[in-house]
């Protein structure tokens, strides 16, 4: 699907989603040309996957280089307008597994994410927003996984109860929880 009308066609289900949505077609209405480029250095369009085991009761995640943390998948869109494609490449590039499929091919989460400034290949990346589109992808715990160098240090499954502050900050507890949520909600429907 065209990465705009994804975003419009997204039911948001609280305040956060109500007004990012907004936001991201704004800003996809004044820079049409650049959003899902990185040349756009205030924000730009990234995808992201959250992945799942079957019975939805662990995650799989990777120890992100930049962030210095578990974290969900996710890339740049960098100009490809299919999304749930960009998800599931960055998926699978991130964590070695070859087969996954999304549980809905329709958008799980819109979220607009702060990214500090940070170093990267050699070049200093000004703080910008991520304006993320993210799907949940299902893959079984017995596929081999394997880090990707310059970008994680580690792959490894989490239990849904794990996503607690005690183990992630605020913003990644509330983010992960909402995903957690709808894709038992979504797994009801399918």
């Amino acid at each position: 699907m065209e990465f705009e009308a994804e975003i419009l066609n997204f039911l948001p289900s609280n305040r956060q989603e109500i007004n990012d949505k907004k936001v991201i077609l704004e800003f996809i209405a004044r820079f049409r040309d650049t959003v899902l480029l990185r040349e756009n250095e205030i924000a730009h369009i990234t995808s992201s996957g959250f992945l799942m085991n079957p019975e939805l009761t662990k995650v799989l995640l990777v120890h992100h280089n930049i962030r210095g943390v578990w974290a969900w998948t996710g890339g740049h869109a960098d100009g490809d307008p299919d999304l749930l494609r960009v998800a599931v490449r960055e998926a699978k590039e991130e964590t070695g597994v070859e087969l996954l499929r999304p549980l809905s091919e329709s958008a799980a989460s819109i979220d607009i994410l702060p990214v500090f400034g940070h170093e990267k290949n050699g070049k200093y990346v000004s703080a910008h927003l991520h304006l993320s589109v993210a799907y949940i992808l299902i893959c079984d715990e017995v596929q081999a996984t394997r880090a990707k160098p310059g970008e994680n240090t580690g792959v490894a499954w989490f239990k849904t109860e794990k996503f607690t502050e005690e183990y992630f900050d605020a913003p990644d507890v509330y983010l992960y929880n909402k995903l957690i949520n709808r894709a038992r909600v979504y797994a009801k429907w399918v």
